[in-house]
């Protein structure tokens, strides 16, 4: 365990010098602290965080500002947005940790994904009938809660890389939740969206609905249950969740839901059971690599599929010169690289320690050359598109069955770190749709995730195997896509990742290509409008794309397109040549991103 020296110097807020004094907190204010001013790009020494949210990134700031590595930084950080954003991340829920250590230059992975009970088996989600069920009646119920991840990645990340204690770096976040931070209108709408299913839930409809609505913008939400939660959880450890009274809570809010007297709602019970709590691991797996214009692409392997998928895309565009494309050709060829990956991701990629899943094929040149060949620059492809056998490629083979992408939730949270020393992090955490489950565990102050409605519930074709379906203790496919690039040195060059569902992969493979192929400075590449095609009929466009000409151009190709507001919400960090590090988040998805450096100046 690295081990750092703490540093006096100014803080941004009350909680920082606990950090290093452990002290005890003071008297929580009547209202909250004015969050820091979000802005999409900062650069300086130091180290940088970037995140949604600019109190979750002053959090991460404060931990490298007082001696803590990009690892202590991207818990705290992680803990902020349990606080701040809780519809997209907290200790319901799970993720995926990709971390560069400077030292050794090398990159490492955990795999925080939510598991299913040990009772799951392939009729998870279907009816009495054996018919799948309606995916939103499944969502909120408790057969959609996996066994969190969440409070282990940081317990497993910080054992083997980190300087502080959990107790240490959940301190700023803890008092984030006792003292409160203001609701924006981000916060606000996500909240309405779902107040109907919030109203069901006594403790989700207290802490989210006050006065039985949503709360305004610009007014205070506290979360003391979960300030308390953190408060023991700091102290005792994650034993508290995985084999304590935590843990209890948490069975007892999945096997008997707490639904409000009088709901006409039904809401299934799940058989998430403190056993199955007990038996979780975090897995400590080796990332995907592949070599792309002279850089090194690290991603999450499977039980993500975000690595392999946004890997076999860029081997499928290593041949083609995007920097000097037009721009139809350039969003052709992207495009179809999408369609062409998601096609083989469907059929190949789940859970490795209960499917056979080729990673090492699915990542291989030869592979993408022989799917690359399936692309012409005048004509588009037809979703959905047959995949591919990677273990035995055969060149542009057509034919064969297909299967559709099955839908995945949109919500999600991404944080990227580094800091004086060269460490990045790359983590993304979610609880998956937008308000998870819906169910607060009663007095704890945190939602519970509905994760495993990322198992397919039926198979897309059951014509075409799908080795996503349900299983015990399975982890469900994820598309969770935390990227770190290196030289050929082996030196980071940028880092970054996106929530966004299934959209995370070609949010992440659309800015790395921006950035890389095109030359857009980091801040830039996560700006421009975005497409996303995943083995649909058609492929997604955000306003800026759908209402301008490139869109009749594209369709003049074969292309088909449907209009979506937005898509993914990304953030990164980038090294500079002069040594600076620069923080990069949204200019205006989800309200605007928060990019902070310690030391904007100069070195200190």
């Amino acid at each position: 365990m690295r081990r750092s020296t703490a540093r006096n110097v100014s803080v941004i807020a009350v909680a920082a010098a606990l950090l290093t004094t452990g002290a005890a907190a003071p008297p929580a204010a009547h209202d909250a602290p004015r969050a820091p001013a979000k802005t999409p790009v900062a650069t300086g020494y130091g180290g940088a965080v970037a995140s949604v949210d600019a109190d979750a990134t002053a959090a991460g700031l404060q931990v490298l500002r007082s001696g803590g590595n990009a690892v202590d930084a991207a818990v705290a950080t992680a803990a902020a947005l349990g606080v701040t954003e809780p519809y997209s991340a907290g200790i319901g829920g799970g993720g995926y940790f990709v971390y560069y250590d400077a030292r050794t230059r090398t990159v490492h992975t955990v795999d925080g994904r939510e598991t299913a009970p040990a009772s799951a088996d392939s009729s998870l989600f279907l009816d009495k009938d054996g018919k799948p069920l309606p995916f939103d009646d499944a969502v909120t119920s408790g057969r959609s809660v996996g066994a969190p991840g969440t409070a282990a990645t940081w317990d497993s990340a910080l054992r083997a890389w980190g300087s502080r204690s959990l107790g240490q770096v959940l301190r700023p976040a803890e008092h984030l939740a006792k003292d409160g931070f203001t609701v924006d209108d981000t916060f606000r709408s996500q909240t309405a969206s779902n107040a109907a299913r919030f109203a069901d839930f006594p403790d989700t409809a207290k802490l989210f609905l006050p006065g039985g609505r949503p709360p305004a913008v610009g007014s205070t939400l506290k979360n003391p249950d979960l300030a308390r939660t953190y408060e023991k959880l700091g102290r005792q450890g994650i034993g508290l969740l995985y084999r304590g009274d935590l843990g209890k809570d948490i069975a007892r809010t999945v096997r008997t839901p707490p639904v409000r007297p009088g709901s006409t709602r039904v809401v299934r019970p799940g058989d998430l059971t403190t056993r199955d709590l007990a038996g979780y691991r975090t897995v400590f797996r080796k990332p995907t690599e592949v070599s792309y214009r002279g850089l090194d692409v690290y991603g999450m392997a499977p039980s993500s599929s975000g690595g392999t998928t946004v890997g076999e895309a860029l081997n499928i565009l290593e041949d083609t010169d995007l920097a000097h494309a037009s721009q139809t050709q350039y969003l052709h060829h992207y495009i179809e690289a999408g369609r062409i990956a998601f096609a083989d991701r469907g059929r190949w990629v789940a859970d490795p320690a209960y499917e056979d899943v080729p990673t090492g094929a699915l990542l291989s040149q030869r592979f993408a050359d022989s799917r690359a060949c399936l692309i012409s620059a005048d004509h588009a492809l037809t979703s959905p598109l047959a995949a591919g056998d990677p273990r035995r490629p055969v060149p542009c083979a057509h034919g064969g069955k297909a299967a559709p992408t099955p839908y995945e939730g949109q919500n999600t949270t991404h944080l990227t770190v580094a800091d004086r020393w060269g460490d990045v992090v790359a983590y993304t955490l979610t609880i998956e749709q937008t308000g998870g489950s819906a169910m607060t565990v009663p007095g704890r102050g945190f939602l519970l995730n509905n994760e495993l409605t990322d198992f397919s519930f039926t198979p897309a074709d059951p014509a075409v195997p799908d080795p996503n379906l349900p299983g015990p203790g399975k982890r469900p496919r994820s598309s969770i896509s935390p990227t770190v690039v290196l030289d050929r040195q082996h030196r980071p060059v940028f880092a970054i990742g996106s929530p966004g569902g299934a959209s995370i992969i070609t949010t992440v493979l659309q800015t790395l290509v921006n950035h890389v192929d095109r030359g857009m400075p980091l801040v830039d590449a996560i700006a421009a409008p975005r497409a996303s095609q995943r083995n649909a009929a058609a492929t997604e466009l955000e306003p800026a794309l759908y209402d301008s000409p490139l869109r009749a151009k594209l369709e003049a190709l074969g292309q088909k397109f449907t209009e979506i507001d937005e898509i993914g919400a990304a953030t990164g960090v980038e090294r500079l040549p002069d040594g600076r590090w620069q923080a990069a988040a949204e200019k205006v998805r989800r309200g605007g991103g928060s990019a902070m450096v310690v030391h904007p100046a100069g070195p200190q």
